[in-house]
């Protein structure tokens, strides 16, 4: 298992590990600050060192047991690579800093549209949510206004924690369906936007939606008889 140091910290950018396996193409690592592919957001990226050698992290995933975080390496031989091994850690900040602001921008999205989201993705510049509107008509220019005075409120960000039976107990928390929260340690992460929306989510976010900046509602497009998809960016990435 690797100690996921980003659930706690996510504005952690550098952290000594050890090398916890060896398998093709990566290593698995003791703990990590790296997020791995999920929940609609992409995996980091960024450098390791290792016995004098820097690689480039070129994804981060989850392996087969959903525990352990696989850091794909490139830029030299893996041979020499060794279980037990230290290594320093640095993440591509710029790039992980953008997915947190996208990433809490559509956590407000989905407090503005009243509607089941059905599927989403988180860019570094553009993400979308797809919601099942059943007929709700959506104006960007509206939403984007609606979008951006949450932003310039500056309401806090805050991670905390609820048990997987009280989440059963209450279903609509999750609020995409093709998006499921981390379970099996028996608590669930959540993230809750001040007084806003609260909902489980094992992503990496910012501590105030001030941080996001600017947003604008760039597209929406019809996918299917009632989905809309919704699509969001950054003004200043």
């Amino acid at each position: 298992m690797t100690e996921k140091v980003f659930y706690q910290d996510s504005y952690q950018q550098t952290h000594s590990s050890r090398v916890a396996a060896v398998i093709e193409g990566g290593v698995v690592l003791e703990s990590s600050i790296f997020y791995p592919l999920g929940g609609g957001q992409p995996g980091d990226t960024g450098k390791m060192s290792v016995n004098g050698v820097d690689y480039q992290i070129t994804d981060t995933r989850y392996a087969e047991d959903r525990n352990s975080i696989v850091h794909f390496l490139s830029g030299g031989e893996l041979s020499s690579i060794k279980v037990g091994n230290e290594v320093e850690l640095e993440l591509d900040w710029q790039r992980r800093h953008r997915l947190m602001r996208m990433h809490t921008s559509m956590h407000l999205m989905c407090h503005l549209i009243p509607a089941q989201a059905t599927g989403g993705s988180v860019g570094e510049t553009e993400s979308r949510i797809d919601f099942d509107l059943q007929g709700l008509e959506v104006d960007k220019a509206d939403l984007t206004q609606r979008m951006n005075e949450l932003i310039n409120n500056d309401l806090p960000v805050t991670i905390g924690s609820i048990t997987e039976e009280e989440l059963d107990q209450n279903p609509g928390l999750v609020r995409t369906m093709s998006v499921q929260p981390p379970r099996g340690q028996g608590t669930v992460r959540t993230i809750n936007i001040e007084n806003t929306d609260f909902q489980p989510c094992g992503g990496t976010h910012v501590k105030s939606t001030g941080e996001i900046g600017e947003v604008v509602i760039t597209k929406l497009k019809n996918k299917g008889k009632q989905n809309k998809r919704i699509s969001l960016a950054l003004v200043n990435p």
